[in-house]
This record gives C-alpha cells, sequence and structure tokens, in this order.
C-alpha cells in the first residue's frame, strides 16, 4: 500500500514568486504606497490581475479574507445591532466578521449537501428583517446561485459571498464571487493562493470599492491603487472613512502575482484527488457525500463526507483513529472549536438553536484537506484508511452501519 501523503501540505511557491520578493525585499520597499512618485507596485498589479480574472470592475487587496469581510459589511451599510443572514455551515472568521462590525447574527438553516437552505432563508429574512446575507461557500460547495440571486432580489437582500474555499469554482458558468454585491477571497496556506495570509476584495459597485480602499488603509493615497472608482466617487467617501490598516503589503502581492496563472491546472489537480477518494468512499459501507449537481464547477481542495447516526463518542473515536493511522481528519461535530473546524454553538453572538438541523448535520460531519498532486495509489491509501477505521469503530461499538 502507498504511504501516507501529508494532506496538511500547502501549495508550493513557484520559484519566480520567490525571486520577486527577495527582489522585493533588497529594496526594502514593502509599504503598498509611496509619498513620491508611488505607483502602487506589487498590490496594485495584483488587483488589476485579479479584477480581470473576476472580471469585476474593482478589486481591493487586503491582509486577510476575515478584513475583506469586514470591510464588506462596513461598506453594505452594516452598523452595530444590525441583523445579518448568514447559513450555519461556515468557519470562525465568518461569525467573526459579524461581531466586528457589530452586527447580530441571524443563522440559517443547511441543507444535507452543505448548502444554504432556500426556505429558510426566506423565511428568516421576513421574520428578521435583515437586509444583508454573508453566503459562505463553505468547504467549497455552491447552492444554487441563480435560484439564490432571484429569491435575495426579490426580498430586497444584498448578498456578500465568502469564496475563501471557491476560488475558480463556478455556478451555470459564472465565477463563484460575482453573484453578490462583493466577492471575498483568501490566499492564505490552505488556499488555491498561498502567500500565508492575504485576502481580496472583488465588486462591481464604486462606492463598496471606494469605502473599501479607504478603510483598508489609503493614507489618501488611493490613486496608487489598482482599480480606484471615478474621482467623485472617491470624494464623497474620502472624509467619511475611518483608516483600520487593513491592505495588503507588497511582499504578500509578490507571492501571489505568480500564482494566479497557475490556478486552472491546481484545480484540475484537487479536483481529480476529490473524485478519486470520494468514489471509493460512496461505495463504502457507512459514509455519505454531498451531492454535486450539475451546474456546479467546483474547485474542490478538501473532501468531506457525514457518517449519519454516529453518536459523539464514536465519532470521536474514528477521528482519533484515523489521526493515529496518518489520515487528519477534522470534525465539525465536537464540543470545543479546533482548528480550522467549528459550529454555530461555538459562535459568540449565534444562536445554536435557531439551526437544529444545521447542528445535527454537522454533528457527523467530518472533512480532510487535499494537498496538490497527490498520485492515484496516494488518494486509494488515504480512501482504505478511512475506511478501514470507520469499520474497526463501528465494530469496537457494536453499532449498526
Amino acid at each position: 500500500m502507498a504511504l501516507l501523503p501529508d494532506l496538511g501540505r500547502p501549495p508550493e511557491i513557484p520559484a519566480s514568486a520567490m525571486a520577486t520578493a527577495m527582489a522585493l525585499l533588497e529594496t526594502g520597499r514593502l509599504h503598498r504606497y509611496g509619498e513620491v512618485a508611488g505607483t502602487g507596485g506589487l498590490v496594485a498589479q495584483l488587483e488589476r490581475a485579479f479584477a480581470r480574472l473576476m472580471g469585476r470592475s474593482y478589486a481591493v487587496a487586503v491582509n486577510s479574507c476575515g478584513a475583506a469581510l469586514f470591510l464588506a459589511l462596513r461598506a453594505a451599510g452594516v452598523r452595530p445591532g444590525d441583523p445579518v443572514l448568514m447559513n450555519a455551515f461556515t468557519l470562525g472568521p465568518v461569525p467573526g466578521a459579524l461581531d466586528h462590525a457589530g452586527a447580530r447574527p441571524v443563522l440559517v438553516e443547511i441543507t444535507p449537501d452543505l448548502t444554504i437552505d432556500l426556505d429558510d432563508l426566506r423565511a428568516k429574512a421576513k421574520a428578521s428583517d435583515a437586509r444583508v446575507l454573508m453566503l459562505s461557500h463553505m468547504r467549497g460547495h455552491l447552492c444554487d446561485l441563480r435560484a439564490l440571486s432571484a429569491l435575495c432580489c426579490e426580498l430586497g437582500v444584498s448578498v456578500i459571498e465568502d469564496c475563501a474555499h471557491t476560488l475558480g469554482a463556478s455556478w451555470d458558468g459564472q465565477q463563484a464571487g460575482t453573484f453578490g454585491l462583493a466577492g471575498c477571497f483568501s490566499f492564505q496556506s490552505g488556499k488555491h493562493v498561498n502567500t500565508g495570509e492575504g485576502g481580496m476584495l472583488v465588486t462591481d459597485d464604486p462606492d463598496i470599492a471606494a469605502q473599501a480602499i479607504l478603510h483598508s488603509g489609503s493614507y489618501m493615497l488611493y490613486g496608487q491603487n489598482g482599480t480606484v472608482p471615478p474621482a467623485e466617487v472617491m470624494e464623497r467617501w474620502r472624509g467619511r472613512c475611518g483608516n483600520y490598516s487593513l491592505r495588503m503589503s507588497e511582499l504578500v502581492a509578490a507571492l501571489a502575482l505568480p500564482q494566479l496563472p497557475l490556478l486552472s491546472a491546481r484545480v484540475a489537480d484537487w479536483n481529480a484527488s476529490h473524485d478519486h477518494i470520494a468514489a471509493r468512499l460512496a461505495q463504502a459501507e457507512g459514509f455519505l457525500l454531498p451531492h454535486r449537481p450539475k451546474a456546479e464547477s467546483y474547485a474542490q481542495s478538501s473532501l468531506q463526507f457525514r457518517l449519519p447516526g454516529w453518536p459523539l463518542e464514536q465519532m470521536r473515536a474514528f477521528v482519533q483513529a484515523a489521526r493515529a493511522a496518518g489520515v487528519w481528519v477534522k470534525w465539525f461535530g465536537s464540543e470545543l472549536p479546533e482548528g480550522y473546524s467549528s459550529n454555530p454553538a461555538q459562535w459568540h453572538g449565534a444562536q445554536a438553536a435557531e439551526v437544529p438541523r444545521a447542528c445535527q448535520i454537522q454533528a457527523t460531519l467530518c472533512d480532510i484537506r487535499l494537498p496538490l498532486g497527490l498520485s492515484p495509489q496516494e488518494c486509494d491509501a488515504v480512501a482504505d484508511t478511512l475506511i478501514a477505521t470507520a469499520s474497526a469503530t463501528r465494530k469496537a461499538h457494536h453499532a449498526p452501519a
């Protein structure tokens, strides 16, 4: 059997990115603006390239996806005490962005396929009078974005897309991150572009872009940004936006730029590994995987599965045994938040009782990260380990499939 791969291995940094970063370090000019003859440098180049990639008018580079989410909420008019809708399957930075903005989260149920429940969205939007939805495409799973967009238009709800896990994904031919008022992306080490940390906000709305630019920390040197709204729009907002010091550094942009052309090849690599392991697990006893609609073109750098009907003690034993066997499984049903997994009961200000079905689904939901470059043999080794561990755990607990 093939040796188990390191599932936590991040995407490699291209040699060209390292060379650009080293050349930048030699200059010492790591700040994104220059008071004398500044051009915006690599951050501005990245903004222009990312806006072209997404087909959006504006891209604002910031220091994390969480910062982009906060700026999008702020620019959308969310103020302390306002209700904001959010699906109940996501990570801590999403409710954290709401908390940062002082908003009150209104949790929306999810389906067994890990996407937002549109019927519950309609009910919660009407009951709460919320005017903004923070839609998390958690772990790369897209809902029917055409139907969601139509519903939110009907309800008068603006959509902010959390696309931390969906760079390169699309629904019915349209890229994730382009259905809402703003799309927010992550360049964290486990994501599709690896800069260690970093994020991007994209939008077609000049007022959203202007506020994001000013709030991110432009020091009124916003002419050096890569994509800037018209002067009259910037003038309208320049005296009304505090500097939150959230903008991306030159060094991060140096690492990111050479990775954008690699995105399609990376997505194909990740999806091949995902589909190989998913096919094996789908045929095994006890495993349940989300359904992927034909309209969804995913960019799956991780894989999710459920073990329906398993009690918490049995789930905990499975996770511990899988990790001991060499496959680092994350579990969304743990009592305490751990690493890159969490659930509604663990988010400050959220009411888990509002979403009993989401909590029930996540109680038996597991997740593994997928590194680039897995061979078919390595994929089989991962699948074999998960299947054998589940079988042994089931027998140890005298439980049915």
